[in-house]
This record gives structure tokens, C-alpha cells and sequence, in this order.
């Protein structure tokens, strides 16, 4: 069974960083694209970053230029460097990954289970 684990979330003041890590684990034959997403208490789940197989990223505007999403091979594990924090970064931060497990044809997503991230003075 694949997993996807989180960590690096925590408490930080505005304009300080984070580090937030996510490895897959299980009968993975490959993985395609690996993203963060986060959700603010109220609000719907958000894309926040995206990188693919070959390091093409995608980022939302809200963290252009602050944040940095890396893999350091094509497989595993996942980072998102968090600079420059600010108050409304505050959420939970999931990873997600569309894999192709072991044995299988088709290219499945699958969620970590979340890291708490919560910038404040």
C-alpha cells in the first residue's frame, strides 16, 4: 500500500522559513508529477505547488518567489522550501503524488495526511 508521509511543519514568525519534506512509500514503479496543497480553516483546498517528473514547476502567485518546491530524483522525496513566511501561509500543507503503483497499468493520486503550518508572532 503507498503512503505518503509529511514533515517539517511546525510554529514560525512571519518572515521566517520552513522546510516541509514528503516521502513516498510502498510498491511504486514510478511517479509522475508531486505537488503541495494546503487548506486554511474556511477556505476550499488550494494548489500551491506542482513539480513533474522531468522538474517542470508550477507555483500559485501567492508564494511566486517565496517558496521553492524540489525532488532530488525522480522518485523520492519531496521538498518545499518556505521563505519569507506570512500569517495568511497559515494551513495544513498536503502532499499529493500521481504515481504508478507496482503491478498496475494506470497512474493513481494519492494524498499524505497532512502537516500543520502556522505563521505567527
Amino acid at each position: 500500500q503507498v503512503q505518503l508521509v509529511e514533515s517539517g511543519g511546525g510554529l514560525v514568525q512571519p518572515g521566517g522559513s520552513l522546510r516541509l519534506s514528503c516521502a513516498a512509500s510502498g510498491s511504486i514503479s514510478s511517479i509522475n508529477a508531486m505537488g503541495w496543497h494546503r487548506q486554511a480553516p474556511g477556505k476550499q483546498r488550494e494548489l500551491v505547488a506542482q513539480i513533474t517528473s522531468h522538474g517542470t514547476t508550477n507555483y500559485a502567485d501567492s508564494v511566486k518567489g517565496r517558496f521553492t518546491i524540489s525532488r532530488d530524483n525522480a522518485k523520492n522525496p519531496m521538498f518545499l522550501q518556505m521563505n519569507s513566511l506570512k500569517p495568511e501561509d497559515t494551513a495544513v500543507y498536503y502532499c499529493n503524488a500521481n504515481l504508478l503503483e507496482s503491478g498496475k497499468s494506470y497512474y493513481t493520486n494519492h494524498w499524505g495526511q497532512g502537516t500543520q503550518v502556522t505563521v505567527s508572532s
